[in-house]
């Protein structure tokens, strides 16, 4: 009888020791099944112009921040903040499929939205009404032959570059940022280097570093909040600014880990924005705003045609 009590009295204090490691679990699960930021886009398939949706507020401020919507300019008394389909919304969604080589139908069919879905860059497509991903197309001539190549990288506004003086550059890394992106981080900027004219070496002293690498969360001071994991991953500032941040709400990685973010790839990314690089049209480009889960990618040709045209390298 002593055992049985023993037995039960043993199973209970077990189950109590147990219940607060689940509550930890449980809440932890919940807190990493968050939806993204994105996610109100998969409610909006199938809407066009002269609908009037709940939602399509949301559409009219993702479509803003990344450079393809302005009510500011326009006599049109549609705000971004209604939830009506106009003429404008349709007109931008245009732009934005022919940016990413979608059917142009102003429409937000499930092509559309799968794309507008995927975590990306936070650096806008389009600055001040100028459409950097179709900002022309650029011919390369072969020596040899007649075959030639076209490529799609862009600059940005007055192509921004670093002065013949400062091809050698400095970087840092904020406090708190991760030990473990610091190597990855670090063979990026020397792909770029083996790739071009720039040299680049860790400062002593990241306050006086011409890069300055950090990892923050939502409104963090630069006027481009982070939006939590599954939205904007980072952003990097055109020259001479230096600035680069990863957003730390998000799962990242070292290598291709699936459900997560390799460092050195979007690292390469926007390294490509400090030096001077727009986003490209090219699928395969480290510049095409879209980056992928899971996967690791490096320089594509397009990438480099566009440093090298821009530094006339």
């Amino acid at each position: 009888m002593s055992y049985k009590v023993f037995s039960l009295f043993s199973f209970t204090l077990l189950l109590l020791l147990l219940l607060p490691f689940h509550s930890h679990a449980t809440s932890r699960d919940i807190h990493d099944k968050k939806l993204s930021p994105f996610e109100f886009l998969k409610h909006l398939q199938g809407c066009h112009k002269g609908e009037k949706v709940k939602g399509i507020h949301n559409l009219k401020a993702y479509l803003e921040k990344f450079g393809y919507l302005s009510y500011n300019h326009s006599q049109n008394q549609t705000h971004t903040n209604d939830d009506g389909f106009d003429e404008l919304l349709e007109s931008a969604i245009k732009t934005y499929q022919l940016n990413y080589h979608l059917n142009a139908t102003g429409s937000m069919d499930a092509n559309t939205v799968s794309t507008m879905m995927m975590p990306r860059c936070g650096v806008a497509d389009i600055t001040n009404g100028t459409n950097w991903m179709r900002s022309g197309k650029k011919k390369h001539h072969h020596r040899h032959g007649s075959f030639h190549t076209v490529s799609h990288y862009s600059f940005f506004q007055g192509n921004s570059k670093w002065p013949t003086s400062k091809y050698h550059l400095t970087y840092g890394f904020l406090p708190g940022t991760p030990t473990e992106a610091i190597s990855p981080i670090a063979k990026a900027f020397e792909t770029w280097a083996a790739n071009t004219h720039f040299k680049f070496s860790r400062a002593q002293d990241q306050t006086n570093a011409d890069l300055k690498i950090g990892f923050h969360r939502g409104d963090h001071g630069d006027g481009a909040p982070f939006d939590g994991a599954g939205g904007t991953l980072a952003h990097a500032f055109a020259p001479t600014n230096g600035r680069f941040h990863y957003d730390a709400d998000e799962k990242w990685s070292v290598g291709a880990v699936p459900g997560s973010y390799d460092l050195e790839t979007v690292a390469l990314h926007e390294i490509g924005h400090l030096l001077g690089l727009g986003h490209s049209e090219v699928e395969g480009a480290i510049m095409w705003p879209a980056i992928r889960s899971g996967v690791t990618q490096g320089l594509h040709r397009d990438d480099i045609d566009g440093i090298k045209a821009l530094y006339n390298f």
